[in-house]
């Protein structure tokens, strides 16, 4: 029962960053609620990882969380100062 509960507050999550990334004023609002949807999307990923005993997901959060931060150095680059 306490699965469903966490699925759906990260769900609600997931869903909240979306509404801030289309409506997001500037670029820097949109990129930092990219970030915080990756994040959650890490965290459902442990989640999986622990409800179902499968703890290969673990491994793809981890890959996940670390392609994220090169994709947003990136894009930090890029909105700074130009690549």
């Amino acid at each position: 029962m306490s699965e469903i509960i966490f699925l759906a507050i990260i769900g609600l999550g997931i869903l909240l960053c979306l509404l801030r990334m289309l409506k997001g004023p500037t670029a820097s609002d949109r990129a930092v609620a990219l970030d915080t949807m990756a994040t959650i999307t890490t965290a459902l990923l442990v989640l999986l990882g622990s409800f179902f005993g499968r703890y290969v997901y673990l491994d793809v959060a981890l890959v996940y969380a670390v392609l994220t931060f090169v994709g947003l150095v990136a894009i930090a680059r890029f909105l700074e100062k130009g690549i």
